[in-house]
C-alpha cells in the first residue's frame, strides 16, 4: 500500500502538521542560508523575508499552489560582480532586486491578459531546461573554491583540513540522501552541515566568538536599497533565469500534485507573488526569492502537498530569524562545510534543469531542439560575454537571451515553412 496522499487544500492535524512543517523548513534551510552566507550578510533577515514571502505566495495563489519561496541562486554571480567593486556594497544590489521584482510583476500582468501560449515560443523546454541547469553548472567552480579545493584569493595553498571537512560534508550529504530513512531521508543536507560543522571544531576551523557575543534574541538587520544604474544593469538579466526557473517549477509541481497550476490558480498569480516577494525583500535588505526545488522534492517523496504544512514551515523560519545565537552560529559555519554542501546543491539545481527536459519529453531527434540546448549550454559555460557599456552580459543571463533569440528565429522560420521539418 502506498503512502497516504495529503492534498493541496487539505488541513492537517496540528500534532502531525508540526513535524511535517519542520521537515519542509529543514529542506529549504541549508540552501536558503547559503546565499546570504556567500554575500556576507546576516541570514536572519533572509529567513524572515522568505517566511513572509511564502505566506504572501500562498495568499495570492488562493492556497492552490504549494511552494516555498527561498533564496534565489540565480543572483549569486551578478551580486558577486557588484561586491567585487570596492566602491559598492550589497545595498547597490538591493536596488536591482527591486527592479527585477517589478519586472516580474509586469510580466505577470501581461500573462494575465495575453495568456501563456507565447511562453513555449520564447522559451521552449529545450531552452528552458538548459538555462535552469546553468544556474547550478555556472556556480560549480565557486563550490570548489569555497571548499578550498582550488587556489583562489581566499586560499593561497591547499589546506588538508579544508579538504577533509569538504569530503566529509559532501559524503554525508550524498550517502545520506541514499541511505537515511523516514524523517532523516528528507534532511540529509542539514545533517551534512551539522556533521561538517562538528568535524571542523577539533580541526580549529570554527570561531565561536560571534556566538558568545550574540544576544539570545535579536531583531533581523534591515537595510535600505541604493538604486545604481550600473548595478541594476548587472542584476536585471537574471530576471530571465528567475522566470524560466519559476515556470519550470510550476510545471514539475503540477505533475507531482496532479493539478494544472499554470491554469489554476494561474501562472500570473504565482509570478505576481514571486515578484512582490522579491521587491519586498529588496526594500528590507534581503535577497530575491524563488520557488524551491528542495521543497518540491519533499512533496514528491512524502506525498504531502498541503499548503497549510508549507505555511507552517514559513512561520518556523520567521521565528528562527529572531533567535540571535542561532543566526550567529549559522554565520560561523566554515567555508569548506558550505562548499561540500553547495557541491551537491548546485548539482541538484543543474539536475532540476535536466528534469525539465525529461518531463517535457524533449525530442532530440529534432534538429532545432538539440541546437537550442547545445548553444544555450555552451554559451553559458564558455565564458563568452557581451559588453554593454561598463557591464558584461555573460553566463546564464547571456545564455537565456541567446536561447530566446534562437527560439524566436525558429518560430519565424516555422511560420513560413522554411525548416526541413516540412520536407517530405
Amino acid at each position: 500500500m502506498g503512502k497516504e496522499i495529503i492534498q493541496v487544500d487539505q488541513k492537517v492535524p496540528i500534532l502531525k502538521g508540526i513535524p511535517l512543517s519542520i521537515q519542509h523548513m529543514f529542506a529549504m534551510f541549508s540552501a536558503s542560508v547559503l546565499v546570504p552566507t556567500i554575500f556576507h550578510i546576516n541570514p536572519a533577515i533572509v529567513l524572515l523575508m522568505n517566511g513572509i514571502g511564502t505566506l504572501l505566495f500562498i495568499l495570492i495563489t488562493k492556497g492552490k499552489a504549494p511552494a516555498y519561496l527561498g533564496s534565489s541562486f540565480a543572483f549569486i554571480s551578478p551580486v558577486l560582480i557588484i561586491l567585487a567593486d570596492k566602491t559598492k556594497g550589497f545595498s547597490h544590489a538591493l536596488g536591482g532586486f527591486i527592479v527585477v521584482g517589478a519586472l516580474i510583476c509586469v510580466l505577470a500582468i501581461v500573462i494575465r491578459f495575453f495568456g501563456t501560449k507565447w511562453i513555449d515560443i520564447v522559451l521552449p523546454p529545450a531552452a528552458m531546461g538548459a538555462v535552469v541547469a546553468l544556474i547550478g553548472l555556472e556556480l560549480a567552480g565557486s563550490a570548489a573554491s569555497m571548499g578550498g579545493l582550488i587556489l583562489s584569493d581566499t586560499y593561497k595553498a591547499i589546506d588538508w583540513r579544508n579538504v577533509v571537512v569538504f569530503i566529509v560534508t559532501l559524503a554525508i550529504a550524498v550517502f545520506g540522501s541514499v541511505l537515511f530513512r523516514k524523517f532523516f531521508s528528507a534532511i540529509p543536507v542539514l545533517i551534512a552541515i551539522i556533521g561538517g560543522y562538528l568535524i571542523s571544531w577539533p580541526l580549529g576551523l570554527v570561531d565561536v566568538t560571534p556566538i558568545q557575543k550574540a544576544p539570545i534574541f535579536s531583531i533581523p538587520n534591515f537595510s535600505t536599497p541604493v538604486f545604481d544604474i550600473n548595478s541594476i544593469i548587472i542584476i536585471v538579466p537574471a530576471t530571465l533565469v528567475i522566470v524560466s526557473e519559476h515556470i519550470g517549477h510550476q510545471l514539475v509541481t503540477s505533475e507531482i500534485v496532479g493539478r494544472d497550476l499554470i491554469k489554476d490558480p494561474g501562472l500570473h498569480r504565482s509570478l505576481l507573488a514571486d515578484g512582490i516577494s522579491t521587491m519586498l525583500s529588496g526594500f528590507c535588505g534581503s535577497v530575491p526569492t524563488t520557488t524551491y526545488g528542495e521543497n518540491i522534492g519533499v512533496m514528491a517523496i512524502t506525498k504531502v502537498y498541503s499548503v497549510y504544512v508549507i505555511g507552517g514551515a514559513a512561520v518556523f523560519s520567521m521565528v528562527i530569524s529572531f533567535l540571535g545565537k542561532v543566526t550567529a552560529a549559522i554565520q560561523t559555519i566554515p567555508s569548506p562545510v558550505m562548499g561540500g554542501v553547495s557541491f551537491l546543491l548546485y548539482g541538484m539545481i543543474a539536475a532540476s534543469g535536466l528534469r525539465i527536459l525529461v518531463d517535457a519529453k524533449v525530442d532530440y531527434s529534432n534538429s532545432r531542439n538539440i541546437a537550442l540546448t547545445a548553444v544555450v549550454m555552451v554559451t553559458g559555460l564558455s565564458g563568452a560575454f557581451i559588453q554593454l557599456g561598463s557591464v558584461q552580459l555573460k553566463g546564464m543571463a547571456l545564455a537565456a537571451v541567446v536561447g530566446m533569440v534562437m527560439s524566436l528565429i525558429f518560430y519565424v522560420l516555422d511560420h513560413f515553412h522554411l525548416t526541413n521539418d516540412y520536407e517530405e
